[in-house]
């Protein structure tokens, strides 16, 4: 994509993590200052890790859906952080174990509802811009509470999206926030970059990435990942790195670069 042909209200001058992620799954819904954000990151840490990492995250993302849709019965999902559509959406794997599951994703970059109106069309799926820093701009949503009864069970899925958040904007805080509003036989789905088996080089070359975006990289141990599912029941196998929850048949790219996990709300 050609700065000229953005949408107006788009950030340009920046990369962003949703436009990052497009070009590291090999999209093409990203600006040059995107590709330059990455360009650093597979410079330090190497651009197969880095794919690898992205693919690895996404499939997890699949396979999450897909269980909580087949295995579990839920009906009503919401994608926070959501990123571009891609291949294998979550409403595209909802939607095989349940046409009439609901879908909502949201995403703080203006692009991805600008792409996913027009990408996404369906009578079940919803696409807003808000962030989740600010849990009310996503609670207080009129399109989002009129879609969605949180009053049923829902999957809460927050992919990839923590490690974009601060100490001082508290991740547990944001979680407690649509905890609080679930239904008992809720779910939620964390995925999130760790500093566990990553050396001091690697995190910094991730962290240098992200130096200049709309948003910082905050990288978490094990146990600070864990907290996050504070309230919820881990679903087997735990909490993992994502290539080891459910792994199906086909050939997975496995790095150490993430954990990630299901929590059941009782």
């Amino acid at each position: 994509m050609s700065t000229e042909e953005a949408p107006q209200n788009i950030p340009l001058g920046k990369p962003t993590a949703a436009r990052m992620y497009d070009e590291a799954l090999g999209g093409k819904d990203h600006f040059e200052v995107d590709r330059a954000a990455n360009a650093k990151l597979y410079e330090v840490i190497g651009e197969k890790r880095v794919r690898s990492t992205a693919r690895e995250n996404r499939r997890f993302l699949g396979r999450a859906v897909r269980h909580l849709a087949q295995e579990r019965g839920i009906r009503q999902f919401l994608d926070i952080g959501s990123g571009l559509p891609t291949a294998s959406n979550t409403h595209q794997i909802a939607h095989k174990a349940d046409p009439t599951a609901r879908v909502v994703y949201v995403d703080i970059d203006p692009i991805v509802a600008v792409h996913g109106r027009a990408l996404l069309a369906d009578d079940n799926t919803r696409i807003v811009t808000a962030d989740m820093r600010r849990p009310e701009t996503i609670l207080g949503n009129a399109e989002v509470m009129d879609f969605l009864d949180f009053s049923r069970p829902l999957a809460i899925l927050f992919v990839a999206v923590f490690h974009f958040v601060t100490p001082a904007e508290d991740p547990s805080r944001i979680v407690a926030a649509f905890r609080e509003r679930q239904a008992p036989g809720s779910y939620v789905a964390i995925s999130h970059l760790t500093t566990d088996g990553m050396s001091e080089e690697e995190q910094g070359g991730w962290r240098a990435g992200f130096a200049g975006a709309t948003v910082p990289l905050v990288l978490r141990s094990e146990p600070e990942i864990r907290a996050l599912f504070t309230g919820y029941d881990l679903l087997d196998p735990g909490l993992v790195r994502p290539c080891d929850w459910h792994p199906e048949a086909d050939e997975w790219p496995r790095t150490t670069s993430l954990f990630g996990g299901v929590g059941a709300l009782a």
